[in-house]
């Protein structure tokens, strides 16, 4: 039998063990420092071992049945190395690459790849993959291009492999209730009328490193970075990233199209440079935008804000409709529910489990107080029934896993991560033109 027969069989086995569960017994063996894998593990590569793919990598030590046997990034000196030694630790018996394509040729017993390499790099990273028969995680945003980004779905259709975008909030409990049990079921928001969403960040100065781990010029040049200064910030330059909204806001305007079921239909935005230096840092650090949605309700109007100079009030979604108002975020400290006095009680809501007893009651206005005839009592504030302590991406990481697995579907999978690829990436084009930019319907789909 062919290795390549062998790594077959042993892919579908993956599967097929999964289906059949407990009943079937497997025969571990165990590898240095005492970790237990077992034949139905999936074998992954990480490509890109910088500050996101070990968030990723972090997550996935969490993840019973996930063996690493590559990694690959193009730091040696430094993050690569870091990487390698910690897996070691943990038991995984990996090699280690600077170029992807040297991995792809040598490793040949892999099932998936996690990519967390610079937004332009993911649409090569990605399609390779791909084609090289592995099922892939990639970072969001699927490209700092929707040229990059289409081609990744139409790697994904050609290849019939699976192909998850990290947009980790689809698979996070919380916004998963939120969405089945408070947008749908219960519609406890009544009509949606109005979004709002923020990211803020306060002032981080520039990434450095240490000279004895500088990556020699010639190795940046071929990768496509022009200093260590660039690759350490590439976030910061036009075609290697895509800006603060694509950053921080692809995540939240993301959540806007999920909980809407749609997409958007045009988009008014200004952003501007008002802290950093142009010179190194060719993206605004501060940007509005403006979404209009058509929803069969009518229109949806929702606002978005980057800010990465102030910090001020963090990061969360407000969906805001004619009998309440749902708060959320990853942070579970920005969660919860808000209704109107003019809504019915949701005493029947909190006996099913979808929100918690009101905090306390809607407050009223102190004796002797005069309160304006515009003025309405705030809404008391009912929590949200649903813990969540894990790391944010462990969830969306177990839903690709079981998906290979055949147990679970994709959370995210390429042509949902290309939606938001095509709304988000539109701002900048609202932003550089000073005018709105219209969506055509057909534009978010291949």
């Amino acid at each position: 039998m062919s290795n390549n027969n062998k790594n077959i069989d042993r892919r579908q086995f993956i599967k097929s063990s999964a289906a059949v569960g407990a009943s079937l017994i497997l025969v571990p063996h165990v590898l240095k420092g005492g970790k237990t894998f077992g034949v139905s593990d999936i074998n992954v590569a990480l490509l890109g071992a910088g500050a996101e793919g070990q968030v990723l990598m972090n997550a996935c030590l969490k993840i019973p049945g996930i063996r690493f046997k590559a990694v690959c990034d193009i730091w040696s000196e430094y993050s690569q190395k870091r990487v390698y030694r910690l897996l070691r630790k943990y038991g995984h018996e990996l090699n280690k690459y600077e170029d992807y394509k040297e991995m792809l040729a040598i490793e040949k017993d892999l099932d998936a790849v996690i990519i967390a390499t610079p937004d332009f790099w993911h649409a090569e990273h990605a399609t390779a993959c791909l084609e090289a028969g592995l099922h892939v995680y990639c970072e969001k945003e699927m490209s700092n291009t929707l040229e990059g980004a289409r081609q990744i779905v139409e790697a994904t259709q050609i290849s019939g492999k699976l192909l998850q975008v990290g947009h980790q909030r689809r698979s996070n409990p919380r916004y998963i209730h939120c969405y089945e049990n408070i947008i749908k079921e219960s519609k406890m928001l009544g009509r949606i009328t109005t979004i709002n969403g923020q990211w803020n960040r306060a002032i981080q100065p520039d990434l450095g490193w240490p000279d004895k781990y500088a990556i020699p010029h010639e190795r940046l040049e071929k990768y496509g970075f022009k200093s260590m200064a660039q690759f350490r910030n590439w976030r910061w330059y036009k075609g290697l990233g895509g800006g603060p909204v694509v950053d921080l806001g692809s995540h939240q305007i993301d959540i806007y199209s999920w909980f809407l079921d749609a997409v958007p239909s045009s988009v008014m935005a200004s952003g501007g440079t008002d802290y950093y230096d142009k010179k190194t840092h060719e993206w605004y650090d501060t940007v509005m935008a403006l979404f209009e949605f058509d929803t069969p309700e009518g229109k949806v109007r929702a606002s978005y804000q980057t800010i990465t100079t102030n910090s001020n009030l963090g990061y969360f979604e407000n969906f805001m409709g004619d009998k309440g108002t749902l708060q959320i975020s990853e942070s579970a400290g920005r969660a919860g529910i808000y209704r109107e006095q003019s809504a019915p009680l949701w005493d029947k809501w909190v006996d099913k489990g979808f929100i918690n007893s009101p905090v306390e009651d809607a407050p009223s206005p102190t004796n002797g107080a005069v309160l304006d005839v515009r003025e309405t009592v705030a809404p008391p504030k009912y929590e949200l029934p649903i813990t969540f302590n894990d790391p944010y991406h462990k969830p969306h990481l177990e839903n690709f896993f079981n998906s290979i697995r055949g147990t679970e579907t994709l959370n995210c999978p390429a042509e949902v991560g290309y939606e938001t690829a095509v709304a988000v990436l539109k701002v900048n084009e609202a932003v550089e033109n000073a005018s709105p930019v219209k969506y055509d319907k057909s534009e978010f789909v291949i």
